[in-house]
């Protein structure tokens, strides 16, 4: 399997061994979960340099799998916690960390639990999140994990290709979304790479991307909170081909009322969500109508 002479090679899983691995436990990826193994050292090299992990990170990493990500990360990183929901993965994966880097195990941690239910994790506070997420969960765990442990400065996630250009999208872009603006709240976010489907097992009939999402300094200036401008963005774009006068009626209570929330705020009512930026939603969910039932 690929070696590199200038890294360490001896700990990091290849093809052989994660088939090994998988075969004794039984273990067979499953679609449910999104599971693709990466069995290229490489790559996952690759990762880790391009996420920028430093000698004093304390790593959080979702879905690490049978280890490939984990091992790489506990050579460069101070400390790694693994959240893995699967009963099989996480019984094993502190064996093969003590089996694999014996001296970098007391540095290991693992949460047995689904990340969308993590709220606090063992040891210092994150720095960072490194992650090959499971595909069919990413974009929530991601945004889940961004607002549950604000010390997270850095992210790197392997996504889908598709979700990696959602992520990444500008205002105007036709891909740019809900995931978009929620994801531009905490953090400057950029594609940061593409992976091919020939490193993973089993092969994913799609290509993934990384994307870099490094904390803002000094989030969005509003007086709104974060779940009234998400309320805006939800609804903006739960009718994206509707002007914004159009699909904030629900939110404001009338198409007039959305419209004026909307030029309050110096935003054109034939406007649509695409257009806008977060800073603009912001503007317009501190003109948030006082009526009982708050935003729809």
């Amino acid at each position: 399997m690929s070696n590199s002479t200038t890294d360490e090679p001896g700990p990091l899983l290849g093809a052989a061994d994660i088939r090994e691995l998988a075969a004794a436990l039984g273990v067979r990826p499953t679609k449910q979960r999104g599971q693709n193994f990466v069995i290229d050292a490489n790559t996952v090299r690759r990762i880790v340099r391009t996420a920028e992990v430093r000698p004093d990170d304390v790593v959080v990493e979702v879905g690490p799998g049978l280890g490939s990500l984990t091992l790489a990360l506990l050579v460069a990183a101070d400390r790694v916690t693994a959240v893995e929901i699967d009963d099989v993965l996480a019984a094993a994966l502190p064996s093969t960390v003590e089996a694999r880097l014996p001296g970098r195990a007391d540095r290991f941690a693992l949460v047995h639990s689904d990340a969308m239910l993590v709220r606090e994790l063992p040891g210092p506070a994150p720095t960072a999140l490194v992650a090959n997420l499971p595909y069919n969960v990413a974009v929530p765990v991601l945004l889940h994990m961004l607002a549950t442990f604000p010390t997270i400065d850095r992210t790197l996630v392997m996504v889908q290709s598709e979700v990696a250009d959602r992520l990444a999208a500008r205002p105007g872009n036709k891909v740019y979304g809900v995931p978009s603006v929620k994801a531009n709240w905490y953090a400057d976010v950029k594609r940061a790479g593409a992976i091919g489907r020939n490193v993973f097992w089993p092969a994913p009939n799609v290509d993934s991307g990384l994307v870099s999402l490094v904390r803002r300094e000094k989030p969005v200036e509003t007086t709104a909170s974060r779940d009234d401008v998400f309320a805006v963005v939800d609804a903006a774009f739960a009718q994206r081909r509707k002007t914004l006068r159009a699909a904030l009626a629900g939110w404001a209570g009338s198409a007039a009322a959305a419209e004026a929330a909307l030029v309050a705020a110096g935003v054109s009512p034939q406007a649509r969500g695409e257009a806008l930026t977060v800073e603009e939603f912001a503007r317009i969910a501190e003109q948030k109508p006082v009526r009982e039932g708050g935003a729809a």
